[in-house]
């Protein structure tokens, strides 16, 4: 077969058409050489696949002629005929390949497995008895196994129940050593009488009283090493239940017993060891003594930690120690009686004692330390590293309640101060508590947290603040407490947060701390503080005053309300609002509580007085308020009635009258402007020396907080000083009025000087040249005993110098034009008349003419140049103003044109 292959390819002479393909491919090669394609995608000539295996139309199950002429559309049928053709050969070609190579296997294929069947069977015999084998010996082995895994159940079954047994041997042992430690007897019955006689053996003292140095000390060792014997007892019943025992249920009672016993007795310790320490009565202690207690105290709080007893520790502590001082210090009458003091138990030096006493009075601020900074007292932070002792003393001078905390503060730092350190330590060793003494105290927020840990002891919240909050809350409350009187309220607020303060920094640590504040009495504490209606009350002192002197619209200096001597504000308005508003951040006032509530108060002030101003001030260009209209009447009433002239335009009676109006218009306006700024400057200094420091901090992240009050009060102070904008208008608009009313002597000059018989030269400016600007002067006040704008001299005369010089040379230069137009007609006439007169006196007549315009025009400049003067001297630039150059050009100027 493969021969006759063979022969057909080489009976054609060109059998894949190798020429006409390298053709096509030479012609397309010279097309793409001269051609550009496009960028688009549309205009790209299709790539040419040519026929194969791997064609999804070919391969496909069904074979699709429509579609597989659409992807060879880019083809001719004719050159589509050929290409199949093509691909049709190169197919047979392979499968003839495909023959040749592999019809020598597959015609052996028969004759190879010829024999194979009856082999197979032959191998099938052996396997039916190798499986049966097989199967036999797997279940011997897994008999023998079971029968190992048997054993091996009950050796592990006999193990534990040997190590349970030796288990209840040490719980037996244990139970029968404790009680021979704590000499209990042995008896066969749990009953209660028994156990009470055993309970009154092992106390050789009543609870309470002091016993043998030596004997503590040992006492406090045994019952150190039997509570080590105890802490294992409890490990090995733990384990013993797990394991549902009856034997533990049978003993119970026994290690009830003991427990019972033993906590007896430490408290026993514990509570004389405690009375030999606080307890001044009983003598003095020597320091080695009570180094030695200090040690079997640390003991016996070692043993309550162990036995997780914090809370039975702490009511003893509660009970012997603090509930007697608390009820022989706070009750109703303790602020009326004089206190005796709190003896140290080592003395201290009196000039280390005087000298910290001292200290606390002198030096205390003005701005009281607001409670969010636990470790904040009222004394001088900058001193407080000259003051010797951890207890931070109130300054008691006149004042009961600073005298009872004092007492208070004393005694704690004196019996509880190593107490607390003791057990601090006890807690940070047995990692029982999760101290948080080692974070700074300026990032750390102790108003806000929660307790970290109910474990552990805490002396400080509760045996210190318990019985301190407690006993004010009911012995003292309906006095510090009392919202009546607001000044003794404050100073109560005051002085007990600052003692609270005092107190917090007594405590060993900032988790203390933070366990106190969480506290419940504490809570009740702060909400016993009526703030509210301080605040209302506080409000009700200064609100009718206020809006009684706000009821006046007057703002008249001249007005009753004005009192001279004033060194910031002119008006008694002014002055009220802002006594209101510094009030509120004063050290007689100010609670760091409420700092919500006069921000808030602040804030509304500002916005009153604006609407009060807004409301007494004249609307823009319209007339006075009714005083000032009051005023004027008063003061023109003698003009009134006087004759009217006969000269046409504004009467004397209306000139005087509109001059006085000016004048209220231009002192209120003054006023205004004088107390704006000054509230404006007043209230941003108050801003940053007191309420921004006073202000508690509520993020501690940034001072995105601070910047939004900042923004607050300063969008309420623009509020405010917009007003001046327009004030500081319509005052520049009334001088520039009056000063243009000076001005109408100029269009008389002409006339002047023609009927002038002296036909000199000018050498002086106009009488009217130096009044121009008076009205400028006289409202600063320059050269005169004092205006009303005298105190916004520094600030506004420039700006309004230059307004009103401004507007008077526009009006000067309207003057001057509609004068250069009158004579200009004048020339015309003179000119289109024929003289009747000779010719010598034609002459005359017209030489005479042009020496009047000369005179003219050096008056003109004269004026002119005294007008400079008077500019300048008011601070204008004069040289620099477009108007002044143009009024300069046009005196200098011929009066009228010489070609007419």
């Amino acid at each position: 077969m493969s021969s006759r292959v063979s022969q057909a390819a080489a009976k054609s002479p060109d059998p894949y058409e190798l020429e006409r393909l390298a053709e096509e491919l030479v012609a397309r090669e010279l097309a793409g050489s001269t051609y550009t394609p496009r960028t688009t995608a549309s205009t790209e000539l299709p790539i040419y696949v040519p026929l194969s295996h791997d064609n999804s139309h070919l391969t496909a199950e069904v074979f699709n002629v429509e579609e597989f002429l659409l992807s060879r559309s880019h083809t001719s049928l004719q050159d589509l005929r050929s290409e199949l053709r093509d691909y049709l050969t190169s197919l047979k070609e392979e499968l003839v390949l495909l023959i040749n190579d592999d019809y020598e296997a597959f015609i052996s294929l028969s004759t190879d497995l010829r024999g194979e069947g009856s082999r197979l069977e032959k191998l099938k015999l052996p396997l039916d008895d190798l499986r049966k084998r097989i199967s036999e010996s797997r279940a011997g082995l897994q008999a023998t196994q079971d029968s190992i895994q048997e054993t091996l159940d009950a050796r592990t079954k006999l193990r534990e129940e040997k190590a349970l047994l030796h288990l209840l041997l040490k719980i037996s042992e244990s139970v029968t050593r404790l009680e021979s430690l704590l000499l209990i007897s042995q008896v066969t019955t749990p009953s209660l009488e028994s156990h009470n006689s055993n309970y009154q053996f092992h106390l050789p003292a009543s609870a309470g009283q002091p016993i043998d140095a030596k004997s503590q000390g040992n006492r406090a060792k045994h019952l150190s090493r039997v509570t080590a014997e105890y802490t294992q007892l409890l490990y090995h019943i733990e384990k013993a239940k797990e394991e549902n025992c009856a034997f533990v249920d049978e003993i119970r009672w026994r290690i009830d017993r003991i427990q019972s016993t033993l906590t007896s007795d430490l408290d026993h310790i514990f509570s004389a060891i405690l009375t030999s320490l606080t307890d001044i009565k009983t003598g003095k202690v020597l320091d080695l003594e009570r180094a030695k207690l200090y040690v079997d105290l640390t003991e016996c709080l070692r043993i309550y930690d162990s036995l997780h007893l914090w809370r039975v520790a702490e009511e003893i502590m509660r009970r012997d120690v603090m509930q007697a001082f608390i009820k022989k210090t706070i009750f109703p009458d303790a602020l009326a009686v004089s206190l005796s003091p709190v003896l140290p138990h080592t003395p201290l030096p009196a000039a280390l004692f005087t000298r910290t006493e001292s200290r606390g009075s002198a030096l205390f601020p003005r701005t009281p330390y607001t409670p969010f900074t636990a470790f904040a007292t009222k004394q001088n932070p900058f001193e407080a590293s000259h003051v010797s002792g951890p207890v931070h003393l109130l300054d008691e001078s006149n004042d009961a309640l600073a005298r009872l905390y004092n007492q208070i503060l004393r005694f704690i730092e004196r019996d509880f101060g190593r107490i607390m350190e003791i057990t601090e330590r006890v807690s940070l060793e047995a990692g029982s508590t999760k101290s948080q003494s080692g974070i700074s105290l300026g990032n750390y927020n102790l108003g806000d947290a929660q307790q970290v840990s109910a474990d552990g002891f805490e002396i400080m919240t509760n045996v210190v603040w318990a019985e301190i909050g407690r006993g004010i809350m009911d012995e003292l409350g309906t006095v510090v407490f009392a919202p009546g009187n607001p000044n003794e309220f404050r100073k109560h607020h005051s002085t007990t947060q600052a003692f609270i303060r005092s107190l917090e920094f007594l405590a060993p640590s900032t988790h203390s701390v933070q366990n106190m504040r969480s506290h419940p009495i504490f809570t009740a504490f702060q909400r016993r503080w009526q703030l509210d209606v301080y605040f209302q009350l506080r409000w009700k002192e200064v609100i009718p005053k206020l809006e009684e002197t706000l009821s006046s619209r007057i703002l008249d200096p001249e007005a009753p309300n004005f009192t001279p001597g004033r060194n910031v504000f002119v008006t008694a308005q002014a002055v009220d609002v802002f006594t209101a508003i510094a009030s509120c951040w004063s050290a007689e006032v100010y609670i760091p509580d409420l700092a919500h509530r006069f921000w808030k108060f602040t804030l509304q002030l500002l916005s009153r007085y604006r609407e009060w101003l807004e409301s007494s001030l004249p609307p823009a260009g319209g007339s006075p308020v009714k005083p000032a209209a009051n005023i004027t009447n008063e003061k023109t009433s003698a003009i009134v009635n006087s004759p009217r002239s006969s000269t046409p335009g504004l009467t004397p009676e209306v000139t005087t009258e509109s001059t006085a109006a000016d004048e209220i218009l231009l002192r209120q306006f003054a006023t205004a402007l004088v107390d704006i700024r000054a509230m404006t400057s007043q209230v941003l200094q108050l801003w940053r020396e007191e309420i921004s420091m006073m202000l508690p901090d509520m993020s501690i992240e940034d001072d995105t907080t601070e910047e939004v009050l900042e923004v607050a009060l300063r969008t309420q102070l623009e509020q405010l000083s917009a007003l001046s904008t327009s004030l500081c208008s319509q005052a520049t608009a009334i001088l520039s009025r009056r000063c243009c009313d000076a001005l109408l002597p100029v269009r008389s000059i002409p006339s002047q000087f023609r009927a002038m018989s002296n036909k000199r030269l000018p050498s002086e400016p106009s009488y009217f040249a130096p009044t121009i600007l008076r009205p400028v002067r006289i409202f600063f006040g320059i050269g005169t005993g004092g205006g009303p704008g005298e105190r916004l001299k520094e600030e506004l005369l420039r700006d309004v110098s230059t307004d009103v010089v401004e507007s008077v040379c526009q009006r000067y230069i309207q003057y001057l034009t509609a004068m250069k137009k009158t004579e200009e007609s004048l020339r015309r006439l003179k000119k289109g008349k024929k003289s009747t007169l000779s010719l010598f006196g034609s002459a005359t007549a017209g030489k005479d003419d042009g020496k009047d315009e000369e005179r003219i025009r050096t008056q003109m400049i004269l004026d002119v140049e005294a007008f400079k003067t008077e500019g300048e001297a008011l601070g204008v630039d004069m040289q620099s103003m477009n108007s002044f150059i143009v009024l300069d050009q046009m005196v200098r100027a011929e009066l009228v044109d010489g070609d007419l």
